[in-house]
């Protein structure tokens, strides 16, 4: 759905859900994008949990329908988090998910969250939730996976050119990790649209354009525990093969020295190149001159 940064979407999110509930009252989960209910900016932080978390579970108890209505900024303490709600049936918060990766250096002020988050529907199966970014990163999708988690619900906010990109991520995440993949993304300062659900073997199974859509998919879990039986296509089992062969990965271990990614620079916004090449030159002379104030110690 289209989203404004100037003003609250809360009750077009509202129209929505009982258009949708409307026109397919078969429906039994509903997803929204990221950043829905009040845009992108962050004087938008509410404290958790408040009015939008208790508007949506009148909702979700008003349709008896699990829900996750996109995230909004979370004010916490002296930090903000880009946080995702889901809501059952009956109205009750079960879970609150924390974007892990904000989209730095764009995303600047958001904080990282740094727990996990899965959650049943009983008689259907176990689902996960990332937010955007996450998805660049395949560890927090893999472990979502390993944790048990079927279907990925995933809403973002994207705006740029690299949707097409994501789109690939998306399919290729659904893929190596034999799972739903449910892409949701929204409209004007919202994101560019172009949703996109992908079955366990990588499959496209939907994908909306840059207009507001309603896209009643139908799940069928068997389709995820029959992938990861028998393979991809009856092909490649990559969750077994990574549980067969998960060895010990070095980069990962607490103490691991990167020089590589060191040197790759500090996280900050591309500029001109000619401001790049200067701040580089800084960053290469504070560095001389740190190895030089350490060659003076040791001689002193």
């Amino acid at each position: 759905m289209k989203v404004s940064s100037v003003q609250s979407n809360v009750e077009m999110m509202k129209l929505k859900l009982d258009i949708t509930m409307n026109l397919y009252p078969w429906v039994q989960m509903v997803v929204f994008s990221e950043l829905c209910g009040y845009g992108p900016l962050m004087h938008t932080a509410q404290a958790f949990p408040g009015a939008f978390e208790a508007e949506m579970q009148e909702m979700a108890r008003k349709y008896q329908i699990w829900l996750l209505p996109g995230s909004v900024f979370e004010k916490r303490g002296e930090e903000t988090f880009n946080t995702a709600t889901v809501i059952n049936p009956q109205g009750e918060v079960v879970s609150r998910y924390s974007k892990m990766f904000p989209f730095y250096p764009y995303e600047e002020g958001v904080s990282p969250g740094h727990d996990y988050c899965i959650f049943d529907v009983p008689d259907v199966g176990r689902f996960g939730v990332s937010i955007c970014y996450d998805m660049w990163f395949p560890e927090t999708v893999r472990t979502l996976t390993v944790m048990g988690a079927e279907v990925i619900l995933h809403p973002t906010l994207t705006g740029t050119i690299d949707r097409d990109t994501e789109l690939s991520i998306c399919r290729a995440m659904a893929t190596v990790n034999q799972c739903y993949m449910f892409d949701v993304n929204g409209l004007d300062a919202g994101g560019s649209g172009r949703s996109v659900v992908c079955g366990p073997d990588g499959r496209v199974m939907y994908q909306a354009q840059n207009n507001e859509e309603i896209m009643p998919i139908e799940l069928d879990l068997d389709n995820v525990r029959r992938s990861r039986q028998f393979g991809v296509l009856r092909l490649g089992q990559p969750l077994k093969s990574f549980r067969d062969h998960m060895g010990d990965f070095s980069i990962y271990w607490p103490d691991a020295q990167h020089p590589y990614l060191d040197s790759l620079g500090p996280l900050i916004k591309p500029g001109r190149m000619d401001k790049l090449a200067e701040l580089k030159q800084r960053e290469t002379e504070m560095l001389e001159h740190h190895d030089l104030q350490t060659t003076y110690k040791g001689m002193n």
